[in-house]
């Protein structure tokens, strides 16, 4: 059960800038940004959890125990050719959104709405950080890595993510579901990563695309710009 609670040195400004929907905003006071990341920051409680698991991916079946059969056609050629995985989840805590809700309740919507978008920006790049402290270990045995995938994402529904609660044990990380099977908190992030032997020679890497390319809701307004 390998945990992962690196700290956040620094947000992102320009990816809270594209959370908050300013990407156009050219006239924006970037100060209040920059401020929105450097509360953000401290506020973070940054943790992180991460399982591996031998997978069939014929079948779409996590082997864990019991297994769970993940579902979905994006998701399941998204893991085509993978023969483990990684179930991850991140979260930066209770105290972020805890803020964001106190702002808006006093009527600082536009630092309550800049700070959200500095939560969320925090929280992937946890996630990101994560996916680069693995690497190098998986690499080690052989093994590349696909982008990470999370419920809610393409085909792949909401309903299971309470497998992924399980599966990932981030309960001990204080992560949990709410009713409409929301995380909580809020600012948390589960995933999978798919797992491929590595053939030397092999461009699969560079030629897959991920994360805003690989999606096709093209009206997402915290979309990145595509080339």
């Amino acid at each position: 059960m390998p945990v992962y609670n690196a700290p956040l040195l620094k947000i992102d400004p320009k990816e809270t800038r594209r959370y908050a929907g300013l990407m156009r905003a050219k006239d924006f006071d970037e100060r209040l940004i920059e401020d929105a990341c450097q509360d953000a920051r401290l506020l973070a409680e940054p943790r992180g959890i991460w399982q591996l698991y031998d997978y069939d991916c014929e079948k779409q079946i996590v082997k864990a125990d019991p297994p769970f059969h993940i579902e979905g056609t994006k998701i399941g050629k998204h893991l085509s050719g993978c023969d483990k995985v990684i179930l991850l989840a991140v979260t930066v805590g209770d105290a972020i959104e805890d803020m964001v809700t106190k702002r808006f309740a006093d009527g600082e919507y536009a630092s309550s709405v800049l700070l959200d978008a500095a939560a969320t920006t925090a929280v992937e790049q946890l996630a990101d950080g994560m996916e680069k402290a693995i690497k190098p270990k998986m690499a080690a045995q052989g093994y590349g890595m696909r982008w990470r995938f999370s419920p809610g994402y393409g085909d792949w529904p909401l309903d299971q993510q309470p497998e992924l609660i399980r599966v990932t044990k981030c309960e001990t990380i204080g992560i949990s579901l709410s009713e409409s099977k929301m995380l909580v908190p809020r600012k948390s992030v589960t995933a999978i990563i798919g797992l491929y032997k590595e053939v030397k020679g092999s461009e699969e890497a560079a030629h897959s695309p991920n994360g805003c390319a690989a999606c096709d809701k093209v009206d997402c307004p915290s979309r990145k710009a595509v080339k």
